[in-house]
This record gives C-alpha cells, sequence and structure tokens, in this order.
C-alpha cells in the first residue's frame, strides 16, 4: 500500500521559520506525499519549493479556534487559493455547534465550499471539544454542505486524533467520503490503525518517520 499518498505532511507551528517550511517541502518530495499543510502565510513558498513535484499545498482557515465570522473565512479561503493553496481544512465553529445553530454551521461550510470551487475542502470538527452526539452532528451537516472530509482535531487543542473518534466519523459519513486523522499520530502502527479504522488521510507531522 502507497502509505505516503495518506500523509499530509504538516508544520503549523506559529514560530515555524521559512528555512523549516523549505525543509519540509523537501522531505515531502522525497517521500512523495500527498500534501504540505502550512500556514496561508507559507502558501507561496511551499507552492514554489514543491515545482515539478505531485505534492498538494494545503493549508488552514479560521485556525486553530474556528471563532472567526464567516466572511473572514471566506476571504482567507479565497485569498489562499489566489496563493496557489490546492486544498483547504477549515475549522467549524464550534460555539456554534454547541448551540445547536445547525443551519449556521452548515451555511458556512456551504459558502466556503463554493468558495473552493473545485478544490478540496476538509472540516475540522476539533472532536476533542465535543460529545459523540455532536460528533455525529458535525459529520452530517459537513456532508450535506458538499465538504470533502471530516477532520479530527486541528492539534492544537486538548489532543488529537482517536480510533474511537475516526470509527464514529467513517461510520456517520459513510464509504465515500473523506476522512482525515490528524493530531498524535506519531508511529506506522499508530497510522495502519487509523486507516483501519476509516482514515483516508493522515495529518502528521512526523511523515518521514512514519514512513
Amino acid at each position: 500500500m502507497d502509505y505516503n499518498k495518506y500523509i499530509d505532511n504538516t508544520l503549523l507551528k506559529a514560530d515555524a521559520t521559512k528555512e523549516q517550511i523549505v525543509s519540509l517541502c523537501e522531505e515531502s518530495k522525497k517521500y512523495n506525499f500527498k500534501s504540505v499543510c502550512v500556514n496561508p502565510d507559507y502558501i507561496k513558498l511551499s507552492k514554489e519549493c514543491l515545482k515539478g513535484s505531485d505534492v498538494l499545498v494545503c493549508t488552514v482557515i479560521g485556525f486553530p479556534l474556528g471563532s472567526m465570522t464567516t466572511e473572514a473565512k471566506i476571504f482567507e479561503t479565497k485569498d489562499a487559493i489566489e496563493k496557489g493553496a490546492d486544498e483547504i481544512d477549515m475549522v467549524i465553529n464550534i460555539s456554534k455547534l454547541k448551540d445547536k445553530e445547525n443551519e449556521y454551521v452548515y451555511n458556512e461550510i456551504k459558502k466556503i465550499k463554493e468558495a473552493c470551487g473545485t478544490h478540496t475542502l476538509k472540516v475540522i470538527l476539533e472532536c476533542c471539544l465535543l460529545t459523540d452526539e455532536e460528533i455525529v452532528r458535525a459529520s452530517k451537516i459537513a456532508k450535506e454542505a458538499n465538504a470533502d472530509f471530516v477532520k479530527t482535531s486541528t492539534g492544537f487543542s486538548l489532543h488529537g486524533a482517536t480510533l474511537k473518534d475516526v470509527k464514529l466519523m467513517r461510520e456517520t459519513v459513510g464509504p465515500n467520503m473523506g476522512v482525515k486523522a490528524a493530531g498524535g499520530v506519531r508511529t506506522k502502527e499508530e497510522m495502519i490503525e487509523m486507516i483501519e479504522a476509516g482514515a483516508t488521510r493522515i495529518g502528521t507531522s512526523s511523515g518521514p518517520k512514519l514512513m
């Protein structure tokens, strides 16, 4: 199995330097990962570094809290795509989900998907802050809003992906929608367990180690 193509090789730390991003891109080309996942200000640099490879550039929107206005997230999305992003990982408005403002959550995801056009949209639920019922509800909303993936975590909250959450998300969205396990996947064995649980993408800062 080509495990390398499951991996979004990730560096989202606030203190990430240009040198570290270049290194991330070089190792991603070496292993032919699916994408690098970087903050929006490093999209152009990553695109330049990855020229000539088929490694995609993924970026994050409304990150890491998800509490920005919908209009701000839409602007971020359009700006990111204009700068060369191939995939968008957005954080839902967790407060609105908990307040059962399902229509708000749906409309936000739908509008951001429209802003993405043909580009892949992954919806970060931040499962560690949600009940099982909320994970199911958020996954259903993301699917109804035509998102391409649901994603477990930002990697910046209480904890990252768990097998339980990945299984629950996969059961909820069915066999055809993407499920991304992100945060805390640090060994090949853990990656394989996540894939067996239903993950079709792995977000990790340990890409080379997993290989």
